[in-house]
Parts: C-alpha cells; sequence; structure tokens
C-alpha cells in the first residue's frame, strides 16, 4: 500500500499526524532563535604581537618572519598571510577545511610556546584568535556629554557599564574611544640638566617612592598581622614633593624640575556623537543568546539610563536586531509572494478550487513543520535557512501537484 492510497482511505488518521507536525512546527517557531547568519566558524586564526618602538623592517625580521617559520609546521595548515606595522605584527593562518579550530588553536599556542625565545625579550607575547562571526557586537552605543572627558569616562565605567552587562545575554562590555586619566611628568630639559640629574635616576625615583609593599608579619600567641607599606601616590603634591636628588645637604624635588599634571592619556582616535565628544560601547552577546531579544533589552535599558542620567545621552548607534528583524521579514515577504503567486498560477491553470485549495494548504503546513526539523536540529531562524524555505515553496507546488494526481488516479 502506498502513502497516497494509505492517507486517502484513512483521513482521520492523516489528519491527526498533520495537527500534530504543526502543533510541533508552531511550538519549536516560537522558540527559534533569530540571527542574521547562521554559527560559522572559519578555519582561520589570527596571531598579533606587539613591540612597541619597533620599526615595520625590524617587526618584520625580528618577530613576523619567525613566527611564520614556527606556525608552518602546524598540521593543516594551508596558507600564511602577515603584515608587519609600526610596533605590531599580525599572522593569519588559514587550515584545510574540516580542521577542528579549537584544536589547531592549541597546537599552535604550544608551538609558540615551545619557540618563544627565538622572539625577543620585551615584546609583548603574541595573541591568538579565531575568527567567529557571533564574537562581533550586536549593538553599538554612542554616549555624548558636557562633562570633563575623564569625568564622562569613569561615570561610564562605575555607574553604565555594568548595567548593561548584567542585561541577561550580554557577555561583554568593551569601552572605546574613552578619556582614560594620566598623571603626566613634563621634565624641563634646562632644569634638568642644571641640576646635573640623569634621567633614569628621575625614573627610579618615582618608582622607588609609589610603592606597595608587604614589609613581614607580627605573630603574638595565637594572633598574626600581615604589615604592609602603603606609600603609593594620592595627590599631585606626594608626586611633587619627591626627593629625586640630595645635593650639598638640599633635596631636589621632582616639582623643581618638572610640571606635573592630571590630564588623560594622548588619543589616537576622536569619537563624536551628534557633533559632540563622546565615545563608543560595544556589547556581545552569549554565543547562545538571541540577537533580537538581546537587542531589545539594551533598547529598553538606554531609555532607563538616559531617564536615570541627565547628563549623558546614550544612543543606538550600529543595532543588528534591527536590521535583522527586517532582513528576515523581507525574506518572509518574499515566501509569502512566491506561495501566493504559485495558488494564482496553479488556479489558472487547473481550474478547480478543490484541487487548489488541496496544494494551497500543503504549503504552510509544509513550511510549519519544517520549523520542527530546524529547532531540533540546533539551527537559528537565519537568511539561510528562511532562504531554503523560499526555495522548498517552489519545489513544494510541483510535488503537491504529483501527489494530487496520484490520489486523483
Amino acid at each position: 500500500m502506498n502513502l497516497p492510497n494509505f492517507s486517502v482511505k484513512r483521513p482521520i488518521f492523516t489528519t491527526m499526524v498533520t495537527l500534530i507536525l504543526v502543533i510541533l512546527g508552531a511550538v519549536s517557531l516560537s522558540r527559534l532563535q533569530i540571527d542574521m547568519l547562521p554559527n560559522i566558524e572559519l578555519p582561520t586564526l589570527s596571531i598579533r604581537t606587539d613591540y612597541e618602538g619597533a620599526s615595520p623592517e625590524v617587526m618584520e625580521r625580528l618577530v613576523t618572519q619567525i613566527i611564520e617559520e614556527i606556525v608552518a609546521t602546524v598540521p593543516g595548515v594551508e596558507e600564511i598571510t602577515s603584515s608587519s606595522s609600526e610596533g605590531r605584527s599580525t599572522v593569519r593562518v588559514s587550515f584545510v577545511w574540516g580542521t577542528e579550530i579549537d584544536t589547531a588553536a592549541i597546537d599552535v599556542q604550544g608551538k609558540l610556546e615551545d619557540e618563544i625565545n627565538e622572539l625577543p625579550e620585551d615584546i609583548v607575547r603574541p595573541r591568538i584568535r579565531k575568527f567567529d562571526i557571533a564574537s562581533f557586537p550586536v549593538v553599538i552605543l554612542g554616549i555624548s556629554s558636557n562633562l570633563d572627558p575623564v569625568e564622562m569616562t569613569e561615570l561610564i565605567e562605575d555607574q553604565i557599564r555594568y548595567r548593561f552587562a548584567r542585561i541577561p545575554g550580554v557577555a561583554q562590555v568593551d569601552l572605546w574611544g574613552g578619556y582614560n586619566r594620566e598623571v603626566r611628568i613634563e621634565l624641563d630639559p634646562e632644569r634638568i640638566k642644571a641640576a646635573g640629574l640623569p634621567l633614569d635616576q628621575v625614573i627610579d625615583a618615582i618608582e622607588d617612592a609609589n610603592l606597595d609593599m608587604p614589609t613581614g608579619k607580627i605573630e603574638q600567641g595565637r594572633y598574626e598581622v600581615t604589615l604592609r607599606a602603603p606609600a603609593e601616590f594620592t595627590r599631585l603634591d606626594q608626586i611633587r614633593d619627591t626627593v629625586i636628588r640630595q645635593r650639598e645637604g638640599a633635596a631636589v624635588r621632582l616639582g623643581q624640575v618638572a610640571d606635573v599634571r592630571d590630564t588623560y592619556e594622548k588619543k589616537t582616535r576622536i569619537v563624536r556623537v551628534n557633533g559632540k565628544r563622546g565615545l563608543y560601547v560595544g556589547i556581545r552577546k552569549q554565543a547562545n543568546a538571541n540577537t533580537v531579544e538581546v537587542s531589545r533589552r539594551v533598547l529598553q535599558e538606554i531609555e532607563a539610563i538616559n531617564q536615570t542620567f541627565p547628563q549623558i545621552t546614550v544612543v543606538s548607534v550600529i543595532n543588528q536586531g534591527n536590521l535583522i528583524e527586517r532582513s528576515i521579514a523581507n525574506v518572509a515577504r518574499s515566501v509569502l509572494y512566491g506561495g501566493g503567486l504559485a495558488v494564482v498560477v496553479l488556479l489558472f491553470f487547473l481550474r478547480s478550487i478543490r484541487s487548489t485549495l488541496v496544494i494551497s494548504l500543503s504549503i504552510p503546513i509544509s513550511i510549519i513543520a519544517t520549523f520542527a526539523l530546524i529547532y531540533f536540529g540546533g539551527f537559528t531562524l537565519n537568511l539561510m535557512t528562511l532562504g531554503g524555505l523560499a526555495l522548498g515553496v517552489g519545489m513544494m507546488v510541483d510535488s503537491s501537484i504529483v501527489v494530487l494526481e496520484n490520489i486523483f488516479r
């Protein structure tokens, strides 16, 4: 007994099975995660190494070439590309498709650790990163204010940042373009020369005066007290009064040969939000979080922050949630339009409302049932899966016509 004959002779059983599939698909659709693209993990690693003050030629000779030679011995390497700039080396390693990228990263890390002595001693240890689409920020915020830049940065670091970090589904909150506080000591060359002070002596005096070190323990009976010598700078005057050198019974202080200013780090990136000085905040989601839900919660938190802190203005600069919703809606409309046009064409050629109704019902039932397979298969509702459903609508029309002819025969 074939399937069409069995379905026609047992309509109640067939109807119940169809309803079960529709219910499973509807429940699965409500639980599906929505994302722009499926989770793609390219077999590519990047190795970044910093060497402050080195020219591009030095970086290539002392760092980049050596790392390339070390990484080339890792199994599965297909291609190596690199770029060297002032103080920075970036090596990109591509592996053959099918390589487990986590295992490859461990192998690369092990090779670098074994041969780390071949690199200069004062470099920043190589950092390995793997390319992952899910690691890009889902929301980028712009924050502007008329406050002092350092005060604005401290307010965001202490009061604003944690409010986004506690949102369910948020994994990391990054700050870009912040004004980090910096105490700058600007030496006067003429005064330094007149006092006969070498620069290394000035630096050593500052480092020796700014310490917080343990000084031992005091044991008395069953009590034990740990002692420390807190001598870190807490005010600018303490820095200015630091004794650099004793000369003929007189102390030469830092304030006599240098200008001590409380400012912020030199900016290499200027961020403006709606024409005002500001900074960016990048929000990354957890691996299993729903991008659209996370972006909605972030937007709700933005409204609460703007009401709580009127001295700052938080706006959404880039929001993947809105982009995903619009893209998904466009593809969904294409599916509806395609299915509707297919039904109209069938009605024109078949000239039978009953036959057209049977085929038109098979399209949504099959699509809804497919959502259950997507959910239990661990996939997300994205452009790729919806594109596959759009293609499947045309195939469903053809298959429905064939099955309908078999039932009629």
